[in-house]
């Protein structure tokens, strides 16, 4: 109390000198906040001074090029797309001269109407419509996501083509009226072009270009691209589109804050892309394609389907593949010109027959009889003599179930190569239902044989061939390791069939179906068994998975991996790369079973099921026929046809080339199939109704050409126009 008196007596004593405890105490906190604000202030300004020395000594480089960037844009000029030609040099896929009408965005934008006038007079010049020019000239980015169908994918800097192939008095009169097209031209331009020599289609095959979606430019393929690239969509063109697509050139241009050029920092000139060198002969494509088509009009002429198909050619010894054709199919320039909406959607359409569909490789059809000579070796493996007789009743009862012969006709008793060349199916009900009997029947135990699993799995039957085309399906072997998976997959569907299916397939037959798959779908039936035995039931394959089993029957038992291509030879005929053929495995039967197969095989173009087909044919021909049942309606409610196959290869006694052809909903194979096939053989070695002439076969002595050919865009098949 005396203290704050005297405090107060000291605000009205001038020269009086009060000393306050607490006063000296609030004093020293000050002092010690104000040391910290300093210590603080200077770690801030030594912080500043650390950051401006990494932005422009440590980091001046990069930020020296980002700035740059903000005033530079790379103009980007594609590189002329490479060659794929066939095996004799002839261009399958080439490049044309176009006549491109282009805009020129940095003109028309400093227009006072953005040249909405330009672009509307363009329109109706081109006899285009106006929505559908200016979304092209329109810049992805500039666009609302959900809206950018048809954008440009390139620079503003660089000519936006509208079409590219222009009539050339249209192109005249916009280089005449320049004044009144300010910013629009007429230039050539390089457009992809499959020139069809010799009539080939090849759409499966090579495939097509296109522009650069944002999942092609975000790198999640691996690869590096730049806006107004066209790259490979699919075929060869995809596969091989690292070697086909050259280097693009990049010229840099720096701007001014207004979009004007004002120099240029780059500029280089694009690489040509280099050459594909295939397997494929333009001839004996064209002659596959001709011999589909005439087979899928042979089986709708006969009241068949017939909704579409496949043909497969390849050399045995090494796994070439000469040709592959598949039907429907469609036009591989329509994707560079351009598709309407409708044509797009028809290469999907299944009343169209899905076009777009490539059945050699994905499609999935049961084989039918053709895989009888695997069963052949599941029943040699499994001690049945191959050169006794069995019999061939016209049924044969499996449990409460009775299976039918071909035609339910019993054909009595017969050799082992006597039934195969007829196609009997009892004998192979018999032998399948005995060994599943022999291995446990619903209930296996111990070491099970499963002899014709086996079989399958020595020709690597449920996996892919590895051909280098892109999309090729798995085949499916429907062995017990199957089985399983796919009870666990559809169980509950099964177990509550009723409240899970639609109400038109709960037909009594379904139901029931359902029910079994409930109580025993993960096991191995008998019903199961007998059909695997004749190619039936849940087993799918692909036609060149087909063609590479009959391929390794014919050459002694390697499998050998198909392969398109040949060779990457560079624009000045330099060989970059050479394709090898690749082994993929033995099927490890005995010489003695090759020979009987060979032997069974030829006898089916003798006295068989194809005898008629290939009677007076004057080239030995190894085959089998194939009808396979399919279930199910067609989209009409009508049920759906047999699949028609004919797998097969030649010259019999000294076997070249499989050939292997399949008809969705063809009906009979050898009516169907069959008789593709012989047509196909008749390019093939040069025949002429019961004449062969050496000087007309497709190779000289039956042999695929080994050496390189010299590749030019002029060169043209023998004969052709």
């Amino acid at each position: 109390r005396n203290c704050y008196a005297t405090s107060l007596a000291c605000d009205f004593a001038p020269t009086c000198t009060c000393i306050w405890n607490g006063f000296t105490n609030m004093n020293q906190r000050s002092r010690l906040s104000l040391a910290f604000l300093q210590i603080f202030i200077a770690s801030l300004l030594f912080a500043l001074l650390g950051r401006l020395f990494y932005l422009q000594v440590a980091a001046g480089p990069t930020y020296r090029d980002a700035a740059l960037s903000i005033q530079s844009r790379d103009v980007v000029t594609p590189a002329t797309r490479g060659l794929i030609v066939d095996s004799s040099g002839v261009p399958l896929a080439l490049n044309k001269v176009g006549l491109a009408v282009t805009v020129d965005r940095t003109k028309i934008d400093k227009q006072s109407d953005k040249g909405e006038a330009v672009l509307k007079n363009l329109s109706k010049l081109l006899g285009l419509n106006y929505a559908d020019v200016w979304q092209r000239t329109r810049l992805c980015g500039e666009l609302p996501k959900g809206k950018k169908a048809g954008c440009w994918t390139g620079s503003r800097f660089q000519p936006i083509p509208i079409t590219k192939e222009a009539d050339p008095t249209i192109a005249l009169q916009i280089v005449e009226r320049s004044d009144a097209l300010p910013g629009i031209s007429a230039t050539p331009i390089a457009i992809r072009n499959y020139p069809a020599f010799a009539n080939v289609n090849a759409a499966h095959l090579l495939g097509y270009v296109g522009p650069l979606t944002d999942s092609d430019l975000s790198g999640a393929n691996g690869r590096t691209y730049f806006r107004s690239e066209s790259i490979g969509k699919a075929g060869l063109e995809f596969k091989y589109d690292s070697f086909l697509r050259g280097t693009p050139g990049i010229k840099t241009v720096i701007v001014d804050r207004k979009e004007a050029v004002t120099s240029t920092s780059q500029n280089t000139k694009p690489i040509p892309g280099n050459h594909l060198v295939t397997n494929i002969d333009v001839r004996l494509q064209a002659a596959a394609e001709s011999a589909l088509a005439d087979a899928v009009r042979r089986a709708r002429s006969a009241g068949h389907h017939a909704d579409g198909g496949a043909a497969v050619v390849l050399d045995i010894n090494n796994g070439a593949v000469l040709a592959l054709a598949s039907y429907p199919t469609f036009d591989p320039n329509a994707f560079e010109i351009g598709l309407t909406v409708q044509e797009a959607k028809d290469l999907f359409s299944e009343s169209n027959g899905v076009p777009a569909l490539n059945r050699a490789l994905q499609g999935l059809y049961a084989p039918g009889s053709t895989f009888k000579a695997v069963s052949v070796i599941a029943a040699k493996d499994a001690g049945y003599d191959l050169n006794k007789k069995y019999q061939c009743p016209a049924t044969v009862d499996v449990g409460t179930r009775t299976f039918n012969n071909f035609e339910s006709k019993a054909q009595g008793t017969l050799s082992m190569k006597q039934a195969i060349a007829v196609s009997c199916d009892t004998i192979w009900y018999r032998i399948a239902f005995d060994e599943w009997l022999r291995d446990g029947g619903l209930k296996p135990k111990g070491d099970i044989n499963d002899y014709f699993f086996k079989a399958a799995g020595r020709f690597q039957m449920g996996t892919k061939t590895g051909i280098d085309l892109p999309s090729e399906s798995k085949p499916r072997l429907a062995d017990r390791t199957w089985k399983k998976a796919w009870y666990e997959q559809n169980k509950d569907y099964y177990c509550n069939y009723k409240s899970r299916a639609p109400k038109a397939q709960q037909t009594a037959f379904l139901i029931q179906l359902a029910a079994e798959n409930c109580i025993d779908g993960d096991k191995v039936r008998a019903g199961d068994a007998v059909n695997f035995s004749i190619g039936q039931g849940d087993t799918v394959v692909t036609p060149i998975k087909l063609a590479q089993m009959y391929a390794a029957i014919a050459n002694g038992g390697t499998i050998w991996q198909p392969t398109v291509a040949k060779a990457i030879v560079s624009n000045d005929g330099k060989v970059l790369k050479t394709f090898e053929s690749k082994n993929l495995g033995n099927i490890g039967v005995d010489p003695a079973t090759i020979t009987f197969l060979h032997d069974a095989l030829h006898e089916v173009t003798i006295s068989g099921t194809a005898a008629g087909v290939f009677s007076g044919f004057p080239i030995a021909v190894a085959g089998k026929t194939g009808t396979a049942q399919v279930f199910g309606k067609n989209s009409n409610g009508s049920a759906k046809d047999d699949t028609a196959w004919f797998a097969s290869f030649a010259p019999a006694t000294s076997p070249k080339f499989a050939v292997v052809m399949m008809v969705s909903q063809g009906g009979f194979g050898a009516s169907t199939s069959a008789v593709g096939v012989r047509k196909i053989y008749e390019t093939l070695f040069g025949v002429t109704g019961s004449k062969v002439d050496p000087t007309a076969a497709i190779f000289a002595n039956n042999n695929p050409p080994v050496k390189l050919p010299k590749i030019s865009p002029a060169t043209r098949p023998k004969g052709s126009k």
